[in-house]
Order: C-alpha cells, then sequence, then structure tokens
C-alpha cells in the first residue's frame, strides 16, 4: 500500500472548547450558572463552574508551537493555534494531516466530565446535557462526514446517566467517555452492580461504547513528592492496565456479552503481558472459580475491547498475539503526542517497518475503529476522495508553520481586529 492510499481515522483526538459553546444550549432559568470564561488579572483565559476554575494546560494546545515553549503552563486562546478550537479550521488541519475522521475528548471538563460532576446537583446535569448538545449538534454536526460524536455523561446519578444514554443514541451518538477508575472520584467501583449495573444495561441496549482514556484515572499512581511529571506521562498507559482489571474480572465484560469499550491513548504494549497473566491466572487459580462462560480471559477481553495507540513500534510486532481486530491509530491532536502534519508518514513508516500486510493496515488505521463505533466512514465521502493523498490535496494551502505563542497571539489580534470580532 502507498502512504497516500491510506484511510486515516483518528479515534483521540481533542477539542479545546470555544467560550461561546454554551450560548445556544442552556435553558433560560440556568444561563447564569452554565460554565463561562473569564480573563484572570494575570491575562488567562480560564473555565470556571461553580466557582471552581479549571483551564487549558499547554500541553493540551501545543500543536504548532516550538518545543521549548510546551509545558503545564496556562494558554490562552488566542495563543493557540486556530484548529485546536475553531472547527472549520479544525476539519482544514485534519485534511492536511490526510485524516479523514477524529473523535474528539473533551478538555475543560476533564476526559471524564470530572470538572462538572464535581458539583453533584440537578444544575450539573443540565451542563452535561447542554455539553453534549453542542458537541453533537454543532461541533460533530458541522461536518459529519468527519467526526465521530462523543457525549459525557452525569456519573454521580445512575438514573440520569441511563436517560442521557439513550437521549445522544437517539441523536447518533454512539461513544460515551467514562472514568477509567470511578472510586478515585469517591464513586462506586465497576465490580459495584448495582450501581453500574443499569449504565452497563444501557449501553449494551443502545449499542454506545465506554471509553476510558488516560489520564482520569492519575491517582493510581502513589508518586514521590519530588517525582517529576515525567512518571505520570510514562505510567498513564499502565492504568489502562488496572482499568481493565475492573472490567475484565468484573461484571462488566463477563456479565454482558454486547457491551464494549476502547481503551483511549492506552497504547497497546500492556496487552500481550496483562493478556498472558489473565490466562495463567485464570487456568492456575481455579479454586477462585471465575466463570468466563467457558472461554479463556483473554477471548473475553479482545471480544469487548477496541485498544487505542498513537506510537507502539514494538507491541505493533505482536498485533496479531494482541488481536489484529482489536488494535485502532489514534493522532492524539493537538495534544504533546500528536504528530501534525505528518500523522500519515509515522502510522505508515510503523506499520510498514513490522511488514503489515494492506489488510492489516486497513483494519488499525480506520475499520476497527469504524466497526467498533458503528460509524460508516463512505456514507458522505467517496472512498477514493477519503484517502490521505486525496485530503491532502483539498488542503496545500494550510499554514504548518512553527510559531512562537506570541507570534499566534500576534496574528489572533490581527484577525479578530480585521474582522471586528470579540
Amino acid at each position: 500500500m502507498n502512504i497516500e492510499d491510506m484511510i486515516l481515522v483518528s479515534i483521540d483526538d481533542h477539542v479545546v472548547e470555544p467560550p461561546d459553546m454554551f450560548e445556544n444550549h442552556v435553558p433560560a432559568k440556568y444561563v447564569d450558572e452554565a460554565p463561562k470564561v473569564i480573563v484572570t488579572e494575570a491575562g488567562i483565559d480560564q473555565w470556571v463552574y461553580q466557582g471552581k476554575p479549571t483551564g487549558v494546560s499547554g500541553l493540551n494546545a501545543v500543536v504548532s508551537w516550538p518545543a521549548e515553549e510546551w509545558g503545564r503552563d496556562p494558554a490562552r486562546f488566542a495563543e493557540m493555534r486556530p484548529g485546536v478550537y475553531d472547527v472549520h479550521e479544525r476539519v482544514r488541519d485534519m485534511s492536511r494531516n490526510g485524516i479523514l475522521a477524529s473523535m474528539c475528548f473533551p478538555t475543560f471538563t476533564g476526559f471524564s466530565a470530572r470538572h462538572l460532576n464535581q458539583h453533584q446537583a440537578e444544575v450539573t446535569i443540565v451542563m452535561v446535557q447542554a455539553y453534549n448538545d453542542w458537541h453533537i449538534d454543532e461541533w460533530c454536526a458541522a461536518y459529519p462526514d468527519r467526526f465521530l460524536p462523543l457525549a459525557l455523561l452525569p456519573t454521580w446519578n445512575p438514573p440520569a446517566m441511563v436517560a442521557e444514554i439513550k437521549r445522544v443514541a437517539a441523536k447518533g451518538c454512539r461513544a460515551v467517555t467514562m472514568p477509567e477508575i470511578p472510586h478515585l472520584e469517591g464513586l462506586p467501583s465497576y465490580h459495584d452492580i448495582d450501581y453500574w449495573g443499569p449504565v452497563f444495561q444501557t449501553l449494551s441496549d443502545e449499542n454506545v461504547v465506554m471509553c476510558l482514556h488516560i489520564g482520569s484515572g492519575f491517582g493510581a499512581i502513589s508518586m514521590a513528592k519530588d517525582a517529576p511529571i515525567d512518571n505520570l506521562i510514562v505510567l498513564a498507559t499502565q492504568i489502562s492496565a488496572i482499568a481493565a482489571q475492573d472490567l475484565l474480572w468484573g461484571p462488566a465484560m463477563r456479565g454482558y456479552p454486547n457491551l464494549r469499550f476502547a481503551f483511549s491513548e492506552g497504547g497497546i504494549g500492556w496487552i500481550p503481558f496483562y493478556l498472558d497473566r489473565c490466562d495463567r491466572h485464570y487456568t492456575n487459580q481455579r479454586w477462585l472459580r471465575r466463570d468466563f462462560g467457558g472461554k479463556l480471559p483473554s477471548e473475553v477481553f479482545k471480544e469487548h475491547s477496541l485498544a487505542c495507540y498513537v506510537t507502539d513500534p514494538t507491541a505493533l510486532k505482536l498485533r496479531h498475539e494482541i488481536g489484529i481486530d482489536t488494535i485502532a491509530w489514534e493522532c492524539d491532536f493537538p495534544h504533546s503526542d500528536c504528530f501534525f502534519p505528518d500523522a500519515a508518514e509515522s502510522v505508515y513508516g510503523e506499520l510498514t517497518a513490522v511488514g503489515a500486510s494492506d489488510s492489516d493496515i486497513n483494519k488499525i488505521t480506520f475499520e476497527n475503529s469504524c466497526r467498533h463505533f458503528g460509524w460508516d466512514p463512505f456514507a458522505k465521502t467517496k472512498r477514493e476522495d477519503a484517502t490521505v493523498g486525496a485530503l491532502r490535496a483539498t488542503a496545500t494551502d494550510v499554514d504548518v508553520s512553527i510559531r512562537p505563542r506570541a507570534e499566534w497571539a500576534r496574528l489572533y489580534a490581527e484577525k479578530h481586529l480585521v474582522t471586528g470580532q470579540a
């Protein structure tokens, strides 16, 4: 396969939500309680909900910045590449990167909406619904041929979760983002069938995938006080195995045959050892009498799971042992792990280096994701127009220059001065 003929669907990217996102979706009685962007005394754009601030770290939006300016310090909208928060510019960036479609995880709410759900009240259910309406009806609906919708849930309220799953499924949304390890957020663990059972059943009934994105389970890493941030970034992918353990050995995967999961940005390198360990434990420790329905734990895991990676050159050598139908590629735009504008070169280089066949490449780059999430990539786009080469041909004018944050801010000010926008 030539690189120009690949089809790329990134199953994990991120949107930095624009400040006006709630304007069209919050009922009048709740407008004053909606999350808002304020400008702090330091000149930083900061989201605030119920008096609690949250914001955008520089690592959330580094694409097109010089590497020496990456960091955890706050980022202003003016400093960001417009494709980070503007859907029209995002699609142009996707085309320049050779990417047909994207699933975008949230930013200011936290990957599993934790920053909203910390306020456990009716108003938060309203805000979760408003977020989902913006994401599905504005962000994704602006280019339905380019985005796979993803919804938030009010994780502290099971009946409200059930209702929201049904509501977004009726809109065509086939994915929700949920905590990796809920007990770290003060919620019952995924072993608690009384709490999560109705949610698992509704996800199964509505054909909606449960996504678990790395980062929400950082609390599982008990770091030394003087440990560097490298520990979090490197070890975050290992938390996927902890999340998988609760789901595979608890009631979720064993009790709900149609329930599906996506381990987002966790990579695939942990899977071979983890599944070997599970099978060995199951066959050796039979005194525990765990019931996997006559199957090995590894078989049950593969039936339920999609594992997503940005780059994993060693593990790709074991793609068939991991499960060729279990692996999906992601870009992670606009985070520090992403590849832009050369995502196609990255994924193509890794797959060809391990001798992947055309069939393997297609499964990993788009077929597995589209099947898992029930999304037809060619419903609105001809296959010949969906390739890396075809998409890039439509975006030759996209500027991919690396610019300092101050330069992005200057360009932002010039643009808004000309257009008269606030």
